[in-house]
């Protein structure tokens, strides 16, 4: 895995922004973490960027799923849900919706139905910024969607 660093000024983001969305679209992008750093007018957002390379051990590509087929269709319903929320807050933080989790990450979520914090990080690929960034919002629709199907989240 290969790192990428940015730094984009935070009262003129401009062509830095630019910059960091052309490289996250371009790249297997495994995680991006992100941290304003506060100084005054000179405030910036610092972000590192991991991703695979094609000159590092293959990355196992799998063909592209249709989560319908995978999912039933209550499953596919809170899919559905939970790729709405993951859509709202990357548009919010100017990110590619892939950066928060990735389509295979919901669909585990769905179908293990974590409950707590601890539990969302035991799923593949999901590490304690993105637990710590979006865990609560991403629990909270999984609460509700179980409330809406009148059991808990953990129930079979």
């Amino acid at each position: 895995m290969k790192y990428r660093f940015f730094q984009i000024p935070a009262l003129d983001p401009g062509s830095a922004a630019d910059e960091l969305n052309r490289f996250l679209a371009s790249h297997a992008v495994v995680q991006v973490d992100r941290h304003l750093v506060a100084d005054g007018s000179s405030s910036f957002w610092a972000f590192c960027a991991s991703y695979w390379d094609g000159s590092e051990a293959p990355v196992p590509r799998k063909g592209k799923v249709d989560y319908r087929e995978v999912l039933d269709e209550r499953e596919f319903a809170v899919y559905a849900r939970l790729r709405a929320l993951r859509k709202e807050l990357a548009e919010r933080e100017g990110l590619p919706p892939y950066a928060l989790f990735t389509n295979e990450q919901l669909a585990a979520m769905v179908q293990r139905r974590p409950g707590t914090l601890a539990e969302l990080g035991e799923l593949d690929g999901v590490g304690k910024a993105r637990v710590e960034r979006y865990g609560e919002a991403f629990l909270a629709a999984l609460r509700q969607a179980a409330e809406e199907a009148g059991r808990a989240p953990d129930a079979d």
